[in-house]
């Protein structure tokens, strides 16, 4: 039998190389301030625009498995994943788009520093007919200069009523406390055998210690 298709999906892409606390607390607000039915994880492949991961596919997948256990309404969607796959986020959306049908709210959601780099993103115009865009900031965050910030001021507003009537379109800002976690320094921590205990969850680190990941520290 077929699943119910959920009021609403979001996006919550990244290379979780690992997936810590910072993504989880991201997640959870979305199910909880924006109501979203569904929360997809996309972990990306390799494109050629951006550093490849250093634990397999096979490893991260398994990470955000154990981390997302007991949530029914987190699900992993390995689709940057399959050959061919460009990795860029406006291709994923319109196969999501595509996969969900016109009506059902998409919802991309992003830090605010993503946002303040939205406009270099490959066809990011494009990213406003395809899903809504929410931005998880610290409290009083101000949108950007440039392209990005005048998208988001002249789309805020224009915007009445409430997004969840319409499948795309709308930026929403969310109050986020900021998480001091860098994967980078959580990968180097690692190496270094320092405590990662308060950074990701303990089911998490167990699998990066059972299987040696980022013996490197890069």
């Amino acid at each position: 039998m077929a699943q119910p298709l959920p009021s609403t999906v979001g996006v919550l892409g990244g290379t979780f190389d690992p997936v810590h606390h910072a993504h989880l607390r991201i997640a959870r607000l979305a199910l909880d301030v924006l109501g979203l039915g569904l929360v997809l994880w996309m972990p990306t492949g390799a494109p050629g625009y951006r550093a490849a991961p250093l634990a397999s596919a096979e490893d991260r997948v398994a990470m955000l498995r154990l981390a997302l256990a007991g949530e029914p309404r987190y699900a992993i969607d390995t689709l940057e994943l399959e050959s061919g796959a460009t990795g860029y986020t406006v291709d994923t959306l319109e196969v999501l788009r595509a996969r969900y049908g016109e009506p059902l709210p998409l919802v991309l959601l992003i830090g605010g520093d993503q946002f303040a780099k939205l406009d270099t993103w490959h066809r990011w115009r494009d990213l406003f007919r395809l899903a809504h865009i929410a931005v998880f900031a610290r409290p009083g965050w101000a949108p950007p200069e440039g392209e990005a910030g005048i998208e988001l001021r002249a789309r805020r507003a224009a915007s009445h009523g409430d997004w969840r009537r319409r499948p795309a379109g709308a930026i929403i800002l969310v109050d986020m406390a900021p998480i001091d976690i860098s994967a980078t320094a959580l990968r180097r921590a690692i190496a270094q055998g320092e405590a990662t205990d308060d950074w990701l969850p303990s089911e998490v680190l167990r699998h990066i210690f059972t299987h040696r990941l980022y013996r490197g520290g890069n």
